[in-house]
């Protein structure tokens, strides 16, 4: 537990970091939020509650408490965030190119990240858009579901005295599955399967099952990759479709990940993108070492990755 409260300047962490690298340039200034309210100062500059606030939301979400002991932790480890930024800015080491990149990139992602919060919360999914992903959902909940019973065992000559005593006693289904059944699933509910789309299940059974009437059991062994099986049916229905406000927080995710995706699509495409030097330096490279180009990805520079989607 302890190990996850050192916090590396990156990722969640990266935000706070760089609102204290901000402050450190500042010497001390006053942040633009006059209401903020500081937690703690380091050599004057001051760290926000609303940095604190920021980290322990992050913790939070991973199933660390929110106490006054843990967000002492946090302080003391922006603490040691600010000592180590403010010398490294003492020393130019801002100023630096590597350091000044890695600054820069920060910078972007989390400005992208907050342009995709934003575009999520305030990018409404239209009506027409939930209609039509409602209409397939109904279009693919076709056809009937059931409700059966079965008794898997090893051996087609077990299947075969199993249906002989049904055949002369039916009510045996329940005990005989509980007795010989080898499904460790369905054997102590007497070979209960529930309600189930025959879609969901292996094509030798889902066959079977659907040659059946109410009350009526498989006169021949089914055969599947797991044995032979008896089967009844016990009951059938038509497949009811969930209704729109069952599925809608699935599909608002699913449409506002599609909708932010043409939204990239389309600002890529009205955008003016330049590959100069990167281009250039893959292509020497790559006539330098002709053996490399087998294996790209291999020698591949790390890539920015894309604003995630959070829900």
């Amino acid at each position: 537990m302890l190990n996850k409260s050192r916090y590396a300047i990156s990722g969640a962490f990266a935000l706070a970091t760089l609102m204290t690298l901000s402050a450190c340039a500042k010497n001390g200034e006053k942040a633009a939020g006059e209401a903020n309210v500081v937690a703690a100062t380091v050599n004057g500059t001051p760290i926000s509650k609303k940095q604190v606030d920021f980290i322990m939301k992050q913790q939070a979400a991973q199933g660390m408490p929110d106490n006054p002991e843990m967000r002492k932790m946090i302080i003391d480890n922006l603490a040691l965030a600010t000592l180590a930024s403010q010398e490294a800015i003492k020393k130019g080491l801002d100023k630096k190119d590597e350091t000044a990149e890695q600054i820069e990139l920060q910078k972007m992602q989390i400005l992208a990240q907050a342009f995709v919060e934003d575009y999520i919360k305030n990018g409404a999914v239209k009506d027409e858009q939930y209609a039509a992903e409602y209409e397939k959902i109904k279009a693919s909940t076709s056809g009937n579901e059931f409700s059966a019973r079965h008794i898997l065992v090893e051996k087609e000559a077990e299947a075969k005295a199993i249906i002989a005593k049904l055949k002369k006693d039916v009510k045996q289904f329940e005990s005989l599955a509980k007795a010989q059944s080898k499904d460790p699933g369905s054997k102590d509910k007497g070979g209960d399967l529930g309600w189930f789309d025959p879609r969901t299940m292996v094509p030798a059974f889902s066959e079977a099952v659907g040659k059946l009437q109410k009350g009526q059991f498989t006169q021949e062994p089914v055969k599947s990759q797991f044995g032979f099986h008896v089967i009844i049916l016990d009951d059938m229905r038509a497949k009811v479709p969930p209704t729109l406000e069952q599925v809608k927080p699935s599909l608002t995710q699913k449409l506002q990940q599609q909708n932010l995706k043409e939204l990239f699509e389309d600002m890529k495409k009205k955008a003016k993108i330049e590959i100069v030097g990167a281009a250039s330096a893959s292509a020497s490279a790559s006539a330098a070492t002709p053996a490399a180009a087998a294996t790209p990805a291999a020698s591949a520079a790390p890539v920015t990755p894309a604003p995630e989607v959070k829900h």
